[in-house]
């Protein structure tokens, strides 16, 4: 199936897979990409943004909503937080072995 577009006055085609003109769920799911497309596309230039940063906008939002898988936003900015903490624990971890090797080596009465 073949849709057409309108974009910055310029007819653009946009080819929507080889579904077969008998198989009315892939049409209609072509038919509704399309048009999905062409909204994305209307919004985003009257945001001044591109249609691909809002497209992700709009999973992110899906998901943050549970109503598709993967990974919300606030279990992303979860793990940032949780492998900072672990980088500063281990930058402590390795400051303070090294302290306690040159404290050790102070210590050792057989260095004097």
């Amino acid at each position: 199936m073949l849709g057409r577009l309108a974009r910055r006055g310029e007819d653009q085609e946009l080819l929507c897979g080889d579904q077969g003109e008998g198989d009315p769920a892939g049409s209609g799911a072509c038919a509704r990409l399309c048009v999905e497309f062409a909204a994305i596309t209307a919004v985003a230039g009257r945001l001044g943004m591109t249609p691909e940063t809002l497209r992700k906008w709009l999973r992110q939002a899906e998901v943050d909503e549970g109503a598709k898988p993967g990974v919300s936003t606030a279990e992303a900015a979860e793990m940032r937080a949780l492998r900072r903490k672990v980088s500063e624990l281990e930058r402590t971890i390795a400051i303070l072995t090294e302290a306690t090797r040159f404290f050790a080596r102070e210590a050792d009465p057989l260095r004097r």
